[in-house]
């Protein structure tokens, strides 16, 4: 693939550590970048946007965007506030492609103002899927728009799935790390911190993404992302602890073969091909070395002691915007515990309370229907951690 094949891209989320990874991507590739957005932190912004002469940039934070537009006096770079500038933004783009990675339940609008506005997406926001995996699918499928998975599982999963057809495939194997808490007990977890909950073994990642690799709601909401995204059925998706995080995810076939994509932890292949799929172009991360790797284990998932797994595959098949109760009550209940407030086990309780109350939102299909339970969850998880 030449540089000119390239599409133009947004880079949505860019402060994060999929987005810093993305504008690697985009610099080793020469992929043109449009436009990024972020939330707070306009300094880095404002950097990004001088090194890869980006000519728009949103902050959602108002207060950041006037902080960036004076930063940015000096230049031509059209400044956008508040969440409503992203989404314009991405609606006056000439950008083909947007990658989204942006935090959370925030980056579902985005995700269907992308698709509504005719580009293709690569999506490492994976709370679109958990939150209305219906609705998006549906407007992708509307707008004939292709959807990429950025997830190192998803990304595996997909690349997989070129070896066989759909109606052979057997069942999807997501392979989890086990986070820094592989092999506690519950009495083991009632001590731990922040900090070692941040202390993950393989992935450098965003703090909230890396306390849910912890407590493995993050595998749980990986199990809602691929139902979506593949089309396969919750009781045919497997999860299976693999510490060493060099296979990312297989397919087993209904012959046994089992297809496994490898590769060293690095998102930036991810990025890279959920940008050029299905070509291939040269490596931007370094080579495997399995000799020196040594070994591949697996193990079962502690489904007792971190119940959010299972939390996760109820909500699924529940149905509706339970997904979207389970996820809003993680958001609330992960950022009382960064701000060490709540203990770990306290995360278990709250959005496990929360979600057994808010069985009528399996009804909930539509996107008002949908954010109403958001708020609701979200406020009832918020009461609760007041007691």
């Amino acid at each position: 693939m030449m540089k000119n094949e390239f599409p133009k891209i947004l880079i949505l989320g860019s402060t994060g550590s999929v987005g810093e990874q993305a504008l690697d991507v985009a610099a080793a590739c020469g992929i043109s970048v449009k436009g990024i957005s972020a939330n707070r932190n306009w300094r880095r912004v404002a950097e990004q946007a001088r090194a890869f002469h980006i000519p728009v940039v949103a902050m959602s934070d108002e207060s950041a965007a006037r902080e960036l537009r004076a930063a940015l006096a000096d230049t031509d770079v059209v400044v956008k506030g508040g969440s409503e500038g992203i989404l314009d933004m991405i609606r006056e783009s000439d950008a083909e492609f947007a990658v989204n990675s942006i935090l959370g339940e925030a980056g579902l609008l985005p995700t269907l103002t992308v698709l509504d506005s005719g580009m293709d997406l690569a999506l490492a926001n994976k709370e679109s899927l958990v939150v209305a995996g219906e609705l998006v699918m549906q407007k992708a499928k509307e707008k004939g728009r292709r959807i990429t998975p950025v997830d190192s599982e998803h990304c595996a999963i997909f690349q997989s799935l070129r070896s066989g057809e759909p109606k052979e495939i057997k069942k999807l194997i997501l392979t989890a790390s086990g986070g820094p808490f592989f092999g506690k007990t519950t009495e083991e977890l009632k001590g731990l911190t922040v900090d070692d909950a941040l202390a993950h073994p393989t992935w450098s990642m965003g703090a909230k993404i890396t306390v849910d690799s912890a407590t493995l709601i993050n595998k749980g909401f990986e199990i809602i992302e691929a139902a979506h995204l593949f089309g396969v059925g919750a009781d045919r998706i497997d999860v299976v602890v693999h510490c060493e995080s060099i296979i990312h995810s297989m397919v087993e076939y209904i012959d046994h073969s089992v297809i496994a994509q490898m590769s060293v932890p690095d998102m930036r292949l991810c990025v890279q091909y959920a940008l050029t799929a299905p070509k291939r172009t040269p490596a931007v991360i370094p080579p495997l070395d399995l000799c020196k790797i040594g070994k591949l284990t697996f193990f079962e998932p502690d489904d007792k002691t971190f119940p959010l797994l299972g939390a996760a595959r109820s909500a699924l098949a529940a149905g509706g915007a339970v997904p979207a109760a389970l996820n809003a009550a993680n958001e609330i209940a992960v950022g009382a515990f960064l701000d060490r407030r709540i203990s770990l086990l306290q995360i278990f309780d709250t959005v496990l309370r929360v979600v057994d109350d808010m069985a009528h939102a399996r009804h909930a299909h539509t996107l008002s229907k949908i954010l109403d339970v958001d708020r609701e969850a979200r406020e009832r998880a918020a009461a609760i951690l007041k007691k």
